[in-house]
């Protein structure tokens, strides 16, 4: 019998993320869907009884002004069903900084709805090449690539808007509001410390406590910590997808099947748009041999009205012979006002949809995918199956019948093999 409310809610700070967080729950059964806003009493009656319920966000770009009142409502919405577990799903490299995505301005708007006193960091998640160790953050460069610490991250430190210059999560997340931090590290995993080193580290003025993650196997022993916590209230979580990877040493019941068989494509072409500036996606675009590109100059983009349309006919023309990728231009020097530009590629993505019928979406970058599927008419995501780590297959849920059933893929920057075109339009 389906549960009477979902067990577990997550807001993701953006799309990609969101999508990873999905189908991490319906990997192992949980029956879930990701909603593009906060759900209407109509679009809840249609799902049906759902054990996990997600609203995927734009917060990782938003000044904490913007956030605070959208993440409010969402923290009304998630108490208001009863989940006991509030999950603010956080990209897996904490990229954020005061100004903006701030994940303390983030904890600040929802915590007042989860009275449980403990708040807990969860600080790496492995299948995605993420570690956290005696607090410090450590990333791989690309899907099995070589690790480094977050400050020192080929890609990371020099991230466009939020560059990561700090490795200790603590002192980073200090800086944006949230604070003082314990620390749980991952010897306590090893022993039967662990429940002494919750007490001491969550003791005082500790306003969360970071969990260190320096493999897959922490995340039980995690578990096994937050359960007591758990029973007594409501709790709200930070962290990437291994927040939901941890709920398996919870044992909590599902309703869904745990399905995890790949599928073929429908009958037609493939629309990748790639508007991240990361050096892997970049790579994986030089690897994509099977896609007319079809250049987009931001310049041009935000300064001339009729660009846009023209890039819209050629995508349109291009796709009636077969799959088409959409290529933000890289900049010389660092992008101006990237925000603008990832809001007038979602406009152009709208056009093109509008006019041309896909079998596939495939979007690359976060602040990209967000904005661009944000344009779209779509209310929700459900898990189609999987296709690579960070990246499912999605199916869309859409009052517009050439929107709905549409497949979806969304990727952030960091993302995929060097081969990930390819697997996403097979």
């Amino acid at each position: 019998m389906a549960n009477a409310a979902p067990q577990y809610g997550w807001f993701g700070d953006d799309f990609t993320g969101a999508s990873d967080t999905l189908a991490t729950l319906a990997e192992r059964g949980f029956k879930a869907l990701l909603f593009l806003g906060i759900p209407t009493p109509e679009q809840l009656a249609a799902v049906g009884p759902l054990d996990a319920v997600g609203i995927a966000g734009a917060t990782r770009s938003m000044a904490p002004a913007e956030m605070a009142p959208v993440l409010d409502a969402a923290g009304a919405f998630f108490a208001g069903l009863g989940v006991r577990l509030m999950h603010y799903k956080c990209c897996s490299t904490f990229d954020s900084a005061p100004h903006v995505g701030s994940i303390g301005a983030a904890v600040a708007a929802l915590k007042p709805h989860f009275p449980n006193r403990l708040v807990p960091v969860i600080g790496g998640q492995p299948n995605l090449g993420r570690y956290c160790l005696f607090g410090q953050l450590f990333a791989a460069a690309g899907t099995g690539g070589e690790v480094h610490r977050i400050d020192r991250h080929p890609t990371m430190s020099r991230h466009p808007v939020t560059p990561m210059g700090e490795a200790d999560l603590r002192r980073h997340l200090v800086a944006q509001g949230l604070g003082p931090i314990g620390l749980v590290d991952y010897r306590s995993h090893e022993d039967e410390g662990g429940a002494v080193a919750l007490e001491r580290a969550g003791a005082g003025e500790a306003q969360a406590v970071l969990f260190d993650v320096s493999r897959t196997e922490d995340l039980a022993a995690i578990a096994g910590l937050l359960s007591g916590p758990l029973a007594e209230a409501p709790m709200l979580a930070v962290g990437a997808s291994s927040v939901a990877q941890m709920l398996a040493g919870l044992g909590w019941a599902t309703t869904g099947p745990a399905s995890s068989s790949a599928v073929t494509r429908q009958e037609g072409p493939v629309l990748a748009l790639a508007g991240s500036l990361s050096p892997v996606t970049r790579a994986q675009v030089e690897a994509a041999t099977g896609f007319t590109r079809l250049i987009i100059d931001p310049a041009r983009l935000l300064s001339e009205p009729d660009h846009a349309g023209e890039l819209c006919q050629r995508a349109v023309s291009q796709l009636a012979m077969g799959d088409t990728m959409l290529l933000t231009a890289a900049p010389e020097g660092a992008p101006e006002n990237p925000r603008a530009v990832a809001e007038a590629t979602g406009a152009l993505l709208r056009a093109v949809m509008r006019e041309a019928r896909v079998a596939r979406l495939l979007v690359a970058g976060g602040d990209t995918s967000t904005l661009a599927i944000e344009s779209l008419d779509i209310w929700g995501l459900s898990y189609r199956a999987p296709l690579v780590a960070g990246a499912p297959l999605c199916r869309a849920h859409s009052a517009a019948l050439h929107l709905d059933g549409l497949e979806i893929v969304l990727k952030g920057g960091q993302m995929g093999p060097p081969n990930f075109f390819e697997l996403a339009s097979r």
